[in-house]
């Protein structure tokens, strides 16, 4: 929902985009990925003066479309909203190699990733670093029992 207030996304972007300075030092296009990396990668591109597109998902499998490509030998950040296992960057990925051009990292506003589940192996930067446990449904606390079940992202949409 915050992402719903400009001018408190753009504070927020504002130090995730310093971090990201201090940390990536050749940036030549900020890839993320639809729905959710679309306005912080935008954001962040806007702050760092890059170049920023996003990928989308076609028959289920992440394509760039509406005229996006990625030059040969570029440097490529991948900026998401949130991650978690990293599945839809690492998806971001292969859009990377195939374009023949260097993954430079990752960044995000929230990384809530844990080492069991994440799939991402290099250094992610992040605004905030949350634990959330998970739990198996025979383990499921009584309190969350009571929540219905949601499916939320972009994975499903066709």
């Amino acid at each position: 929902k915050l992402l719903s207030f400009p001018t408190q996304a753009e504070k927020i972007c504002k130090s995730l985009a310093n971090k990201i300075k201090k940390n990536f030092k050749k940036i030549d296009i900020i890839l993320s990925p639809a729905i959710g990396g679309i306005i912080i990668g935008y954001e962040i591109g806007r702050i760092l003066k890059k170049e920023t597109i996003f990928c989308e998902r076609i028959n289920g499998k992440f394509k760039l479309r509406r005229g996006f490509y990625i030059k040969p030998k570029s440097n490529v950040l991948i900026i998401e909203d949130v991650i978690t296992t990293g599945k839809s960057s690492l998806e971001c990925t292969k859009i990377i190699k195939s374009s023949k051009s260097k993954l430079l990292g990752f960044a995000c506003l929230i990384d809530r990733s844990n080492k069991k589940k994440l799939k991402i192996k290099k250094k992610i930067i992040s605004q905030i670093k949350l634990d959330i446990p998970t739990y198996k449904k025979k383990n499921l606390p009584d309190f969350l029992k009571k929540i219905p079940i949601s499916s939320p992202g972009s994975r499903r949409i066709r």
